[in-house]
């Protein structure tokens, strides 16, 4: 293996590791646990309502930007659905409790590395070993890869806090 069959290897692993990690995620909120519903109330429980639309959008956005970062097709679309839903997470749930994520309620490291791998896999693109190589879309790597990740993610996220989110009230001490 040459250095540059080196750097295609390690951006599929990459792709495939946080492509399992957003399907496993998706999956989860849908199949496991409470279910959808259960994963609705909560979402609901964080001020995003209604919370069966978000729980539907976090959980389809985090099976279809898994899938297709796993496969390298349109990657710079799948990693700023990987921003997206992260920023989300960061956020509504994660960034009050600190950064390490075995602090009570879960600190923000693991949503913060995932958000910031997904604009550098939007940035670095999918390489050689991915769908988007060979239909000859790998022109979206680089400042264009990485804006589309970065509008599409960072843009779409706070969008859709700015419409929808409605924090709860803190409650007195």
């Amino acid at each position: 293996m040459n250095n540059v069959d080196g750097v295609w290897a390690g951006m599929l692993i990459l792709r495939i590791a946080v492509g399992v990690v957003m399907i496993a995620h998706g999956y989860n909120h849908i199949f496991r646990g409470g279910k959808i519903e259960g994963t609705a109330g909560w979402f609901e429980s964080l001020g995003m309502k209604p919370g069966i639309l978000h729980a539907w959008l976090a959980s389809l956005t985090e099976l279809g930007a898994g899938a297709m970062l796993i496969l390298g097709f349109l990657t710079p679309l799948a990693a700023g659905g990987v921003v997206g839903v992260m920023l989300v997470a960061l956020i509504t749930n994660h960034l009050k409790n600190g950064f390490f994520i075995f602090r009570p309620g879960e600190g923000y490291e693991y949503v913060l590395t995932l958000l910031l791998t997904g604009l550098a896999i939007g940035g670095i693109g999918a390489g050689k070993w991915s769908i988007d190589w060979h239909i000859d879309s790998n022109w979206l790597a680089g400042s264009k890869g990485l804006a589309i990740a970065a509008i599409a993610g960072l843009g779409g996220g706070a969008a859709l806090l700015a419409v929808f989110w409605r924090p709860p009230a803190k409650s007195g001490n």
